[in-house]
């Protein structure tokens, strides 16, 4: 049984796809096959039901997986812990962002970070804020700067700012001249929501919805600057954080009756071996809080 079966084992699991796998893993897909079915052969059961179009797991394979998740996560904080004796501070981070987050907050600390450890390797991941959560809690992140109300009591988190969700009225729509909202002024609204994986989504249509009110949806987008286009050409109202929409012309940015407050941070895993790179991120972006 080698190494390699069980990494390749563990994405197919993961993502339920083995051509997806092959391209995460930058491997062939013929190299995943064979290595399952060697794997499969050298523990005589079956690991994947194959007879669905989607991939998935037998009992036998679902009991396994989870065994050696466990173990491929030793020996990668093992690897990790030796690399850091070997070179210190040298090293890789991946983050995750979300769109709305990493176009206006997260440029200035990556540029200050970078100054101060040049020689570290930073990998950005643009994903919602549910989803990159989801991506820390199965150790596919380092890092993921999102929003962190409910979080994962897995994760450890470092507050950095609270902001303010506001809706995002064009300026001559007819709400545009109220100084606060409540949802339900936005119940016969052309709404613009971020799309699947984002908590902002996820927490503004609870409320719609806790409402009775059914939202009309005319489109989905996390491409904030497309977002915001929109709106000031009338197509609709948005729910965004109060710093991404400060002075953007023809956006009138009005708060709730009831404020909606969030909170960012920095969060990652609890239990991970947090490498020197990594200790090194956690500690430039406590320092800079502690700086404002």
């Amino acid at each position: 049984m080698e190494l390699r079966q069980l990494e390749y084992f563990q994405m197919a699991s993961r993502l339920k796809n083995i051509t997806r796998a092959a391209e995460r893993l930058n491997v062939s897909q013929p190299n995943i096959t064979v290595a399952i079915k060697k794997l499969e052969t050298e523990l005589g059961i079956k690991l994947f039901d194959r007879s669905q179009k989607q991939l998935s797991l037998t009992p036998e394979g679902n009991i396994f997986l989870n065994r050696i998740e466990l173990a491929l996560r030793s020996i990668q904080d093992a690897v990790l812990e030796v690399n850091d004796y070997k070179q210190l501070q040298k090293g890789t981070i991946k983050i995750g962002i979300p769109s709305m987050i990493g176009a206006y907050l997260f440029p200035k600390i990556f540029s200050s970070f970078q100054q101060l450890y040049p020689h570290l390797d930073i990998y950005l991941y643009e994903e919602g804020s549910m989803t990159i959560r989801e991506q820390l809690e199965r150790d596919d992140l380092d890092f993921g700067i999102v929003i962190i109300s409910d979080a994962s009591a897995s994760l450890q988190l470092l507050p950095m700012s609270r902001n303010q969700i506001v809706a995002c009225i064009p300026e001559k729509h007819p709400l545009a001249s109220k100084n606060s909202i409540s949802i339900n002024d936005v119940a016969n609204a052309d709404l613009i929501m971020l799309k699947e994986g984002s908590f902002l989504r996820q927490l503004v249509l609870s409320k719609i919805k806790r409402a009775n009110i059914m939202p009309e949806i005319v489109l989905e987008s996390n491409q904030i600057e497309t977002v915001k286009g929109l709106i000031a050409s009338n197509v609709g109202i948005a729910f965004l954080l109060d710093f991404i929409v400060k002075g953007a012309p023809g956006i009138k940015a009005v708060p709730f009756d009831d404020p909606i407050y969030v909170d960012l941070g920095l969060a990652w895993k609890k239990d991970r071996y947090i490498s020197n790179a990594a200790q090194s991120f956690i500690d430039f972006c406590r320092n800079t809080m502690k700086e404002g």
